[in-house]
């Protein structure tokens, strides 16, 4: 059955190529995830606050390294795609990356989080910077998408400082470990303009400035 609208990405996109080291500034990168983090990624997911916002918990070192093998699979699927954030000891202060990408239609969702020590030093939005800088400009991307939990302050404040727009609420589409939960929708669009964020260098923020 033909296609009346062509696809905004040809598929192999993002499977034709190695996953990217993306650097955000001196002191702060983003790298593809490794066996040996799992200890880290395991610690992150006992975390009560990061599982408070999460529908799956790890209970053994054996799920963690599963959890940290699966984005090569991922990539090579072109489906989703993951980083460690680390800084300069190289080892993971936090994740960032999209999930359920659709690029037929140029499209996915943002996914972040940052290990209790991290926080509170804009961490999180310096990376998403860097994420949305990779996904307008080296994947060509067209729309990125980024929900939480209206309860979730710390990730809307994410987000709007990331330059993602509140687009609306959708009502009880998420259930967590403590029953439904209203929905906010931020999106960016690759239209939108300068990427600005306190961890791309003016150099980025030029190639930012797209559509």
């Amino acid at each position: 059955m033909p296609l009346l609208v062509t696809p905004a990405l040809p598929p192999g996109s993002l499977a034709a190529q190695e996953q990217p080291h993306l650097r955000v500034r001196p002191g702060l990168a983003l790298r593809p995830w490794r066996d040996e983090d799992a200890p880290v990624v395991r610690a992150a997911f006992d975390c009560p606050t990061i599982q408070r916002w999460h529908v799956r918990r790890l209970d053994s070192d054996d799920e963690a390294r599963a959890w940290t093998a699966q984005w090569a699979v991922h990539w090579r699927a072109e489906t989703a795609v993951s980083w460690a954030i680390v800084e300069d000891d190289d080892r993971p202060v936090g994740q960032t990356g999209l999930r359920d990408v659709l690029l037929s239609e140029g499209s996915a969702q943002v996914s972040y989080w940052l290990l209790p020590d991290a926080r509170g030093r804009g961490l999180a939005t310096e990376a998403l910077g860097a994420l949305t800088l990779w996904s307008f400009t080296q994947a060509g991307l067209h729309r990125l998408e980024l929900n939480h939990s209206t309860a979730n302050a710390a990730s809307c404040r994410v987000a709007t400082r990331g330059g993602f727009a509140v687009e609306g609420v959708a009502r009880q589409s998420m259930r967590h470990a403590d029953g439904w939960h209203d929905m906010h929708q931020h999106a960016r669009l690759r239209t939108d303009g300068p990427i600005c964020s306190a961890g791309l260098r003016p150099a980025d923020e030029t190639r930012g400035q797209v559509g």
